[in-house]
């Protein structure tokens, strides 16, 4: 029993560090413009209108709780979504909360190009 609760507990922990790395505005948005396509740190700085340090510092959270993944090219680098399932969840809380009655005023998917099953993991 100990072990099954130990295993329970690492997967709690999992979801805590995803839901609270998925709770900053400015952490969705970032994952929101790189869905689509690599995008470099100056790119996403332009895009957010946010200084350089602190988009830096969300994409590096981002990176550490395995959301995002980089890749150099040149004196760039370049990020991504790691695993695209990640998308799907957050489209799916979304339409959790569109049939929940919770007043919102979101009207599209978060990333339209994804929808479920649509995984590309590699880039």
């Amino acid at each position: 029993m100990f072990i099954y609760i130990h295993i329970y507990m690492d997967d709690l922990k999992k979801l805590q560090l995803i839901f609270q790395t998925l709770s900053d505005y400015n952490r969705l948005g970032m994952i929101r413009f790189i869905c689509e396509k690599e995008r470099s740190v100056g790119e996403i700085v332009k895009a957010s209108k946010l200084s350089q340090p602190l988009v830096s510092h969300h994409l590096r959270v981002l990176k550490e709780s395995g959301i995002l993944e980089t890749k150099r090219n040149g004196p760039f680098i370049f990020y991504y979504i790691r695993d695209k399932k990640i998308l799907d969840a957050i489209n799916l809380v979304l339409e959790i909360l569109k049939d929940s009655g919770i007043k919102d005023h979101t009207t599209s998917k978060f990333c339209s190009g994804w929808i479920i099953g649509n995984y590309n993991t590699k880039k």
